[in-house]
């Protein structure tokens, strides 16, 4: 993989934060500072040349996100997170829910694919129910999900990929499940994106949510789903701004540079070669998973048989954060704490310190994988000598 494309990684770190949000591609920065650059920065729905030039930024932006996820880019919805849209969507899907329905997520999920399902189903009087991983390995299979499943299912939340730990749940019999109890599919795939491929017909989803910045673009949240499915749902807006879907779904004025950056990171991702990528970042996983199994003290937490290349582990007699400053000083950049992976946390009793997660993506090599672990036993062994 070509390191050069990402001009963040200079400086010699080992970025190992990545499910945290990536270094930019080099197209993408340079679709947004040409952008910038050339005066077609307006609002959009004018009829002046500029504005004309923004409605093609933003219909390039769904038209290459659809690409991406297969599906309509009419269903492409912009928006300033994921979290923000979810948010909006659970509430629009809350106004139709009442007493004794029932929403599924998972505590293997990152809280904006739990929190917002739980205020929503409070408002309307539902119940959420959690599917947990299996012990140890925290896989999610589908009888997971079955097992609490029931005729009052109306929504199942799900991720694509555990932000934690890397757990890739089994979402083909998940989905199947759903649809047996006639439920819908809101799935996250916020970190799942930089490493598989998706595609909303082919998995089966009524939704799919995810965010540019975790596979080399600009801070932009996408939430895609079939058009006739968003224009059954009325979001808040404003009065006056748009009835149209995607539009009624999107508030206020989208950052049109970052759309453009958002095109070009999409058109790059989708080009990247998905066979190379995984073997790539499955060689650097069972790297760095062999080298911290044999360091003194480490424990390392999940065991998927599929998963992203994201290693979630501790260091006994030393809190997440005190790992992580240490870490910082070799030069090793790891994400400490819950990830806002809450219902993991306490599900797995490692509140309120968490553990310390490294997560890999194509743009980092076998130096990185080599520098976590020696880095690790490094800490280790100076702790066991004093």
């Amino acid at each position: 993989m070509n390191r050069s494309r990402f001009p963040g990684l200079a400086g010699g770190w080992a970025r190992l934060d990545g499910p945290a949000g990536t270094q930019m591609v080099d197209v993408a920065i340079d679709a947004m500072t040409g952008f910038m650059r050339s005066g077609a920065n307006a609002n959009h729905g004018g009829m002046f040349a500029a504005a004309r030039e923004t409605d093609a930024v933003i219909a390039a932006a769904r038209s290459a996100v659809g690409s991406l996820l297969d599906a309509d880019p009419e269903g492409v919805v912009f928006g300033p997170s994921m979290t923000a849209l979810t948010f909006r969507f659970s509430a629009a899907v809350g106004r139709e829910l009442g007493p004794g329905d029932e929403v599924v997520c998972t505590r293997l999920d990152h809280d904006a694919n739990v929190r917002p399902w739980v205020i929503a189903c409070e408002r309307a009087g539902a119940v959420v129910r959690f599917a947990d991983p299996l012990p140890g390995s925290l896989e999610l299979p589908a009888a997971a999900v079955e097992a609490v499943l029931s005729e009052r299912t109306r929504w199942v939340c799900v991720t694509a990929a555990s932000n934690a730990c890397g757990t890739i749940p089994d979402l083909g019999g998940i989905v199947d499940a759903a649809r047996e109890a006639g439920a819908r599919v809101y799935l996250d795939a916020v970190h799942a994106a930089p490493h598989r491929p998706l595609s909303l017909r082919e998995v089966g989803v009524d939704v799919i949510a995810c965010s540019a910045y975790k596979w080399f673009g600009p801070h932009v949240g996408i939430l895609c789903a079939a058009p006739e499915l968003l224009a059954s749902y009325d979001p808040d807006k404003l009065r006056p701004s748009s009835d149209e879907v995607p539009d009624r779904w999107e508030l206020g004025t989208l950052p049109f540079e970052s759309l453009a950056g958002v095109t070009a990171a999409a058109e790059y991702v989708r080009d990247a070669g998905w066979d190379a990528v995984r073997s790539h970042e499955d060689g650097l996983l069972a790297s760095a998973l062999q080298g911290l199994a044999g360091v003194d003290g480490v424990t390392l937490v999940g065991g998927a048989s599929n998963r992203t290349p994201t290693i979630m582990f501790t260091l006994e007699g030393m809190a997440s954060r005190e790992l992580a400053v240490e870490l910082a000083a070799h030069e090793v950049a790891v994400w400490h704490g819950n990830y806002y992976a809450w219902e993991l946390e306490c599900h797995l009793g490692l509140a309120p310190h968490g553990a310390v997660r490294a997560g890999f993506v194509h743009y980092n090599d076998a130096s990185d994988a080599s520098r976590l672990v020696e880095a690790v036993a490094s800490i280790a062994g100076a702790r066991a000598a004093a």
